[in-house]
């Protein structure tokens, strides 16, 4: 049996305040690094700026000893995967994930670069995540100067050059290490209110592409299947998904079909964004999808379907309970109180969630307003967030009850 202590008890006040004055000493250098990251156009497709961002993020990580792989890509950027070793046994293997990518085209850094304003940081990807990527190394750094050491048997951070899209690439780099940590604490930016996210709702990426037939519109039109009409069938009855399950909600974001007004159209696609709080209803939603395809409206045309992405749902595990207490006894020491939500977007704590791992969410800086050009970070956040992050790191150090999840007590 392992001993029970009050969440947050192994952190000692004194320590939780040299935390904050290290990370308010670093807040000038915080920002510039932070309007860098942020002038730096990295959407998903844009590997040369998401590889300089992950070169960036890799001589921080050097610069505190850590040993550093790039996982290299194609077409997509490399993943980056920093390692700290502590001693063993000396605490629990700790998992951090950041992502380089943001969702902007190339030249919206260009067109609406970083800038200051009534105390919120504007620019693309400022919260989404270049904020808590930042986080997460300066409440690395701060720990080290504090304590002179990481009390950690591991810690592992990876920057993740693709979350934008699915994790497509790095997404088996996550798996490989997260199977051998014991918490994972995922760097999104904390809701617009200063929530932390314990579950995410699942998602699964469909295109659609209806088949039909071509054929000239005026002269022949009878021998043609109209692939738009079938579409616009299936887009209505997908709509009527939308309150079949709680929480499940189904939308068609993109049609496209069609070459020619007099042409009979052979070819429509749909992307289709499917979302769920739980596996079941997900599943279930998929098999109606699957079911809706089957059943044409137009004679002799058939509907082909291609999964494009997935995350399955993050459900609140048991032990991450514990790291919630942990992260909401931190923040009274500090002076303010956190929730923990449900919320509609995923992310790479989805994946670490579903394999079991302890995991929570939104552990960056305060924002809102995600992948507009009205995103913005809270500035004040800066400093209580990144020695929030910090001080929980300490306290899952210290926690003899996470020490025991590994040995089975």
């Amino acid at each position: 049996m392992t001993t029970q202590i009050e969440p947050g008890a192994g952190v000692e006040l004194d320590e939780l305040r040299a935390l904050e004055t290290n990370v308010a000493n670093a807040r000038d250098s915080f920002v510039a690094d932070l309007e860098r990251l942020v002038n730096t156009d990295c959407g998903s497709y844009t590997k040369t700026g998401v590889d300089w961002v992950g070169r960036w993020t890799a001589d921080f990580l050097r610069g505190m000893s850590a040993s550093v792989e790039t996982r290299p890509h194609d077409t997509l950027g490399d993943t980056v995967i920093g390692t700290l070793e502590g001693r063993a046994g000396a605490g629990p293997r700790v998992l951090l994930i950041g992502h380089l990518d943001t969702v902007f085209d190339e030249g919206t850094a260009a067109a609406r670069p970083f800038r200051i304003a009534d105390g919120r940081a504007y620019g693309p990807g400022v919260t989404d995540m270049k904020s808590g990527l930042l986080a997460g190394l300066y409440a690395i750094a701060a720990l080290r100067d504090v304590l002179g050491e990481l009390p950690f048997e591991r810690l592992v951070y990876i920057a993740n050059p693709d979350e934008e899209i699915g994790s497509v690439s790095s997404r088996p780099h996550i798996r490989e290490f997260a199977s051998g940590s014991d918490v994972c604490l995922v760097l999104e930016c904390a809701r617009a209110n200063g929530d932390i996210v314990s579950a995410r709702k699942g998602i699964v990426d469909l295109r659609l592409t209806v088949h039909g037939r071509a054929a000239h519109a005026g002269v022949e039109p009878e021998k043609g299947r109209n692939a738009i009409v079938e579409a616009a069938r299936l887009t209505r009855d997908l709509a009527a998904l939308n309150g079949r399950w709680p929480e499940v909600t189904v939308n068609v974001g993109v049609i496209a079909g069609g070459t020619r007004p007099n042409v009979v159209p052979e070819l429509c696609t749909l992307e289709v964004d499917v979302r769920a709080t739980g596996r079941a209803e997900l599943e279930a939603a998929e098999a109606e999808i699957g079911a809706l395809t089957r059943a044409a409206a137009v004679p002799d045309t058939s509907v082909e379907i291609a999964e494009m992405g997935r995350h399955w749902p993050m459900e609140k595990l048991e032990r991450s309970g514990r790291l919630v207490e942990h992260a909401q006894a931190v923040a009274r020491r500090l002076g303010f109180d956190i929730r923990d939500v449900v919320t509609g977007g995923a992310s790479d704590a989805n994946t670490t969630a579903g394999m079991g791992v302890p995991t929570i969410d939104g552990l960056g800086p305060i924002g809102g307003n995600d992948h507009s050009p009205a995103e913005y970070l809270e500035v004040d956040s800066i400093v209580p967030r990144t020695t929030l992050l910090a001080g929980l790191l300490l306290a899952i150090a210290r926690d003899p009850v996470i020490a025991g999840w590994r040995k089975g007590s």
